[in-house]
């Protein structure tokens, strides 16, 4: 079999995609007028006096007030309640480096999951730049108008230096969804899957293919969460990450392990869990086979995943399996995190998000993954009832709890990790 690439298959699927949806896709950007945004006024603009208060003369009595405390721009301004969504254009989805501008529709949609979930606004801001620390630079200089920087569709290894880097130089909340984001997903929908197949993370032999920022930072969470650095097998395109490999960088050397197994067929051979964030049809029967018995099986390449589900059940009953697609169950979402960790962020005005966010976010979305689908919400997914076990091991995104269960999780992290401007309290006080 040829192994494609994820930007391959991509680009395959399009260039098979049915005329009438791809027609439909381009008309849905398109009309009624381009683009998936608006700005919309908040205050009265009726009368000439009403934008007398919305700019001159009226504007420059809240402009000394942020001149004189800074922290007056969460009173006067939409800064509270605004994220910028930053993309250099290098991995955009899984066609990869488009460049900026044509990274701009998926900002756009990001923006509206952030609105529709979880009533954040947000500016998409697309930049041009090949030099990291160009990046890093020109989103520090706009940073201080908004209450949190999302970044998002940035190729590793720049994405983790960027991150590092502007977390370092900001004040406000810096999280880059590819790494972050599905790494909460993962290790909450691997906290349930446990639990159904009697194991523990700490005991828990875990392969993960893929050593990208996804899967860097999930393995990352998941030893903060309890795993063992020594059981956890990195799987790139050249084998396993072990203590012999050169040129390792720095990222990747931290995962590197003594061992004489080299290959993933290797890594495969009695691990407990798999974790895919690589690409199609990688993880064969015969490795799925080899797995210890009770086995979890994360593929969340997408479109295709590193074993289709029916392969999957076909050749062992005993798992539990997650995708990355809406149409099998258990998909990995990233929407079930950013707007709601950033919910939560902004609603005690914490300065960064910091690992015990990301541990809070993932419990409350294990616990609440445990309790009965309202009917409701089980029926937009073809279901007339939906209960913990295999098939249902992470909430659904249309789950109208999740806006009540996690940003309390995550601003409560916030609070007793010591990062929070706000209580709960006060915050609630302050809008009143």
């Amino acid at each position: 079999m040829v192994e494609l690439s994820v930007h391959d298959t991509i680009i395959f699927l399009i260039t098979k995609m049915p005329e009438k949806l791809k027609k439909a896709a381009l008309d849905y950007h398109e009309s009624p007028r381009p683009g998936k945004l608006a700005i919309e006024v908040t205050k009265a603009t009726a009368t000439p006096e009403d934008l007398s208060l919305a700019y001159t003369p009226g504007v420059a009595i809240p402009v000394l007030e942020i001149k004189n405390n800074p922290e007056n721009a969460y009173r006067y301004t939409s800064k509270g309640n605004l994220v910028a969504v930053i993309t250099d254009g290098t991995a955009v989805l899984g066609l990869g480096n488009t460049g900026a501008l044509a990274g701009k529709p998926v900002m756009e949609g990001k923006a509206v999951l952030f609105k529709r979930f979880a009533d954040i606004d947000v500016f998409d801001i697309e930049v041009d730049a090949d030099d990291p620390d160009d990046f890093i630079d020109t989103v520090a200089r706009i940073a201080s108008g908004f209450g949190g920087i999302n970044l998002e569709d940035i190729a590793a290894p720049h994405c983790f230096y960027i991150e590092q880097e502007l977390s370092r130089r900001l004040d406000i909340p810096v999280f880059h969804d590819d790494q972050h984001g599905t790494a909460i997903i993962i290790a909450a929908g691997i906290l349930n899957a446990l639990e159904l197949q009697e194991k523990t993370l700490a005991e828990s032999k875990i392969v993960c293919l893929g050593a990208g920022a996804a899967g860097v930072a999930s393995m990352n969470l998941l030893i903060e969460m309890g795993a063992q650095r020594e059981n956890i097998f990195m799987v790139d395109r050249q084998g396993i990450i072990h203590d012999q490999r050169e040129n390792l960088t720095e990222t990747k050397q931290a995962f590197a392990i003594k061992t004489d197994k080299r290959s993933l067929a290797d890594a495969c051979e009695g691990a407990d869990i798999f974790i895919g964030v690589s690409g199609p049809d990688l993880l064969s029967s015969d490795m799925l086979l080899s797995m210890a018995p009770r086995p979890i099986v994360f593929a969340l390449s997408n479109p295709i995943p590193e074993i289709l589900p029916e392969l999957a059940h076909q050749t062992r009953d005993d798992l539990v399996m997650a995708t990355g697609r809406s149409d099998y169950p258990n998909q990995v979402n990233n929407v079930l995190g950013f707007p709601f960790i950033f919910r939560g962020t902004l609603d005690v005005r914490a300065a960064c998000i910091n690992t015990e966010m990301h541990i809070a976010a993932a419990h409350a979305l294990a616990d609440l993954g445990k309790q009965p689908v309202p009917p409701e919400i089980a029926k937009i997914y073809g279901h007339d009832s939906l209960e913990f076990g295999p098939d249902h091991i992470i909430p659904k995104p249309f789950d109208p709890r999740l806006i009540d269960v996690v940003p309390k999780a995550v601003a409560q992290a916030a609070i007793d990790s010591g990062v929070a401007r706000l209580d709960l309290v006060n915050r609630k006080t302050s809008q009143v």
